[in-house]
């Protein structure tokens, strides 16, 4: 039996398997490229089988292609200014954004891109839909998820090669940043269903808002008793269809969590998802009526 010796290693086809072992299905992108698939149809034939991607990887030192949407992931890319442009990099827009919003950025799977930007890795939350976004969230960020793909690891282009920086299991994407991500949703994202004339995807978002800072701006002593009626009232409009459970919960949870430790308030943050899980579930079972959003 014939050994590999370390000039016939293809470290491409070592990164590839590696990713496919997180669960996350890759596909060849041509050598040296990085926004030139050498597939048809790359997002339903990329695989994570490793079988499938020893042979691909066999045949040339294809770069990596991750298909986002399969594994389930939100990649937020982290860029430069281009050449001529001011303001800030990627990393403090991102920054700037989540200290408005009041959420964190959590630590996680993170890969530095040639261009000297990063590529933080997230889970996608169950029940949340988003695809690609380019400079909506703020300048110098985008986003790939559904429909889009990021460079893995270990790929190499004429401008240098992806390193992974960071190897800890992905975060969830912060709720704070699904909320983002949805807001500045293009219509290729999902299609708000109609309501009389409102939009009700705006108006549910608009009303998650304005009850989380309500949550945020609760007294002491009356901490527990807002979130559940901020949980009640965005409950109704998960009911009704006009936001998604899985982002409001986020949100909901994420403002209560700001008020651990004030006066008058459980110290956890079970108790603080257990106030909202109860308001919601109440909230959903009495959903708004149609002239309640117009």
């Amino acid at each position: 039996m014939s050994t590999a010796t370390t000039a016939d290693r293809n470290p491409l086809q070592e990164w590839a398997l590696f990713l496919a072992e997180q669960g996350w299905p890759v596909f060849p992108l041509r050598p040296l490229t990085k926004r030139q698939p050498a597939v048809k149809d790359w997002e339903n034939r990329a695989t994570a089988d490793p079988a499938r991607i020893r042979r691909c990887w066999e045949a040339d030192r294809w770069n990596i292609g991750l298909a986002t949407g399969p594994a389930g992931l939100v990649v937020v890319d982290l860029d430069l200014p281009k050449e001529g442009e001011s303001g800030p990099d990627g990393v403090a827009a991102l920054a700037e954004l989540a200290a408005e919003r009041g959420g964190p950025v959590p630590d996680t799977f993170t890969v530095a891109t040639p261009s000297g930007g990063r590529h933080l890795y997230y889970r996608a939350p169950a029940g949340v839909r988003l695809r690609n976004s380019q400079g909506q969230l703020c300048p110098c960020v985008d986003t790939r998820a559904g429909g889009g793909y990021v460079v893995g690891p270990g790929s190499v282009t004429a401008e240098g090669g992806y390193e992974l920086l960071d190897e800890r299991a992905p975060a969830e994407l912060p709720g704070w940043l699904v909320q983002v991500c949805a807001e500045k949703a293009s219509p290729a994202i999902s299609a708000p269903v109609q309501i009389r004339s409102a939009n009700p995807t705006a108006y549910g978002f608009a009303a998650l808002r304005g009850e989380c800072q309500r949550v945020r701006d609760a007294k002491p002593g009356t901490h527990n008793g807002v979130l559940s009626s901020a949980a009640y009232t965005i409950g109704r409009k998960v009911g009704a269809g006009l936001v998604d459970h899985a982002t409001t919960r986020a949100e909901l949870i994420a403002a209560g969590e700001t008020l651990i430790g004030s006066a008058h308030w459980p110290p956890n943050a079970r108790e603080v998802a257990r106030v909202v899980d109860a308001g919601l579930a109440k909230g959903a079972s009495n959903p708004v009526r149609r002239k309640e959003v117009a």
